[in-house]
């Protein structure tokens, strides 16, 4: 049985992970072997995602301690693990998704993301968010597309600036 000093120690790095993460997801791994947890922590890893199974309550006091997890509470009874993710948010949703379609093993709970609260029948949603890369490709595609379009309107008409012109104030209408 754990002392006291040790628990409080585990409650200081689940605080510390908490901080840390802008996103945490709950897992129930009843029924996993130890060979299954140890593939599942490894694709974790491939996706740069903390993976961690804490006692349900320490994980609550770390909570409380940092505030704005309430809507996790209800989850956290039964055997859970716990993702941590701070740059790519839905990393744990996709190798969430793959892994229980392969393996029907485990059962997604919950995550809150940035403060908001996903139950679980959202991990479908979660798994089809873009990445930040992604986002920002899109953004940069987006504010380059103007630009694209009066290239293609110059040189479509050659040097001639009228026919181009032209060209431009026709595909702005």
């Amino acid at each position: 049985m754990p002392t006291l000093a040790e628990k409080k120690a585990v409650v200081e790095e689940i605080t510390e992970q908490l901080e840390g993460s802008n996103a945490v997801y709950i897992t129930k791994y009843t029924g996993m072997s130890v060979s299954d947890m140890g593939e599942l922590r490894g694709k974790f890893r491939e996706g740069n995602v903390q993976f961690k199974v804490y006692k349900n309550t320490l994980m609550k006091r770390a909570m409380d301690t940092i505030g704005g997890y309430d809507e996790l509470y209800d989850h956290l009874e039964d055997q859970n693990g716990f993702a941590f993710v701070n740059e790519e948010l839905a990393a744990p949703a996709k190798v969430l998704k793959d892994y229980i379609k392969e393996h029907n093993k485990p059962e997604f709970k919950a995550a809150l993301i940035d403060g908001d609260f996903y139950s679980k029948d959202q991990l479908d949603t979660l798994a089809a968010m873009k990445s930040r890369t992604e986002v920002i490709g899109d953004i940069v595609g987006l504010l380059l597309a103007p630009i694209s379009n009066v290239v293609s309107g110059l040189e479509a008409q050659g040097s001639n600036i009228a026919g181009a012109i032209q060209t431009i104030a026709e595909k702005g209408e």
